[in-house]
């Protein structure tokens, strides 16, 4: 079996969580602040504060820009399903626009023919990693309409030299198994705003004031991470340019073997992709999803067309949404990966496609 994704977790991390365990503070202790610098010095910003989950990081960030019943944001309708949620549990309804088919990311034209008076943040999101075309976006916005990272997948990303992640003026991070960075669960908020920062890190923590004598203003949540997951992440911040690195090295492996067979992934000229998953575009996409796995090859579809899902069937057509839909396909990607197991999965696809001897 080649494994669809496999966490780079090794002896470094076991250290790492023994030295929590063996300090006998679990949670809301000094691994939590490590991890939150390593994040806030990777995305180029003031502030990192660590949540439960990628989810979670999505909700206190809504949350955090006081959005919530009569207002509305905008969601690309491709994309998985966290990033509409939170906001139709705050109150607010997502507004689902078009994705381009390719890039299966969002663009302009559909932001701006989506903007309403209500509108009050736009969830831009780096799908699998590939950095969304910010400057176009961001001059569609206009002066009131936060624009918010979901960077989930773009961990050492970069849009024209800036790091994904600090782009907005909110970024969320995952760092769920597939991702390049993981904690098992896990997210983070990242901002240059102090004001936002803090009211995250209220949230996160039942609405306790961060600083000062113990109040509550405003109910919160428990969506704390524990110290022996920040200590997990911690130890893979340290590498994250090796790891990168890594997925980069896969991913011209998988380029040159199916160059011409399918449509490849790939990022805007001068952006560097952060690999969060390696996502193909190739017709009977779901044949193919069987061939793979009928020849012991982990595969999963790329994500999920919001519209097609009973929550949010009310809104649409769209169909660049569903174009990506019918065609992602994400293939295996781990570092643990050998040039065996990419022409493996190549000589599966490349049959697929009547390209393969």
């Amino acid at each position: 079996m080649i494994r669809l994704a496999w966490p780079d977790l090794g002896p470094e991390e076991l250290a790492a969580v023994a030295e929590v365990l063996e300090s006998g503070q679990l949670t809301m202790g000094p691994k939590v602040e490590e991890f939150e610098a390593e994040l806030a010095a990777a995305c180029e910003v003031e502030h990192a504060v660590v949540v439960s989950s990628g989810t979670a990081a999505l909700h206190l960030s809504v949350l955090a820009l006081g959005i919530g019943p009569g207002d509305e944001v905008i969601v690309p309708a491709y994309t998985f399903p966290a990033t509409a949620n939170v906001v139709a549990l705050a109150g607010a309804r997502p507004v689902l626009v078009d994705v381009d088919p390719e890039t299966m990311n969002l663009t302009a034209e559909v932001v701006g023919e989506a903007l309403t008076e209500r509108t009050k943040a736009v969830l831009v999101v780096h799908l699998f990693g590939r950095p969304a075309p910010w400057e176009s976006l961001e001059a569609a916005a206009p002066e009131g309409v936060a624009l918010l990272e979901d960077a989930a997948g773009a961990l050492g990303a970069r849009r024209s030299g800036r790091a994904c992640g600090g782009l907005g003026r909110l970024g969320c991070l995952s760092f769920h198994p597939r991702k390049i960075v993981t904690t098992g669960e896990g997210g983070a908020v990242t901002t240059d705003d102090a004001e936002i920062a803090d009211a995250v890190r209220r949230f996160r923590h039942h609405g306790i004031e961060p600083r000062g004598d113990f109040d509550i203003r405003s109910p919160g949540l428990n969506y704390r991470l524990p110290d022996i997951l920040c200590a997990l992440g911690t130890t893979q911040m340290r590498r994250l340019e090796r790891l990168v690195e890594e997925r980069e090295r896969l991913a011209a492996g998988y380029a040159e073997r199916l160059e011409g067979a399918v449509g490849l992934p790939s990022a805007d000229e001068g952006d560097r992709h952060g690999w969060q998953a390696y996502v193909v575009r190739v017709d009977r996409r779901d044949e193919a999803l069987a061939a793979l796995r009928e020849a012991g090859i982990q595969a999963q579809i790329g994500t999920y067309a919001l519209h097609r899902l009973a929550a949010y069937a009310d809104q649409g057509p769209f169909p660049g949404a569903d174009a990506a839909y019918e065609r992602a396909l994400a293939l295996p990607f781990h570092n643990r990966l050998t040039d065996g197991d990419l022409d493996r999965v190549a000589e599966v696809l490349l049959a697929h496609t009547g390209r393969g001897h």
